[in-house]
């Protein structure tokens, strides 16, 4: 195998690990409305960088099982539709949380082999 190959099949596994990870990060971030851009900016700022291709249909997708809601803001100079986390996201949100942090310790068992404190 190639480097260019194995750099190729590093980035396709590295995607495939994040996936899960956006939609809790997304979901985190939603308490308060934001338009999509914003949250690009502010998941970047954090050190999550996420393209437009990716969050764009990830929000619709996340409105349409709902848990988000949404609504557009015409006041400024251009529409934006402004999302925000529903009563059912929270609770999802919640159990994904849990999820997540029983993950990681099972995996820093698997890798470590010790708990993560």
């Amino acid at each position: 195998m190639t480097e260019i190959e194995l750099d190729e099949q590093f980035d396709n596994l590295r995607l495939e690990l994040r996936r899960g990870v956006v939609v809790l990060a997304v979901l985190s971030q939603m308490d308060t409305a934001r338009y999509g851009y914003n949250l690009i900016q502010r998941l970047a700022g954090q050190g999550l960088d996420i393209e437009e291709g990716t969050l764009y249909p990830l929000l619709r997708r996340l409105e349409k099982q709902g848990l988000l809601e949404s609504e557009w803001e015409i006041g400024e100079s251009r529409p934006r539709k402004y999302y925000r986390i529903s009563p059912l996201g929270r609770k999802v949100l919640a159990a994904l949380m849990t999820e997540w942090n029983n993950t990681i310790e099972v995996m820093h068992l698997i890798l470590y082999g010790e708990k993560h404190v």
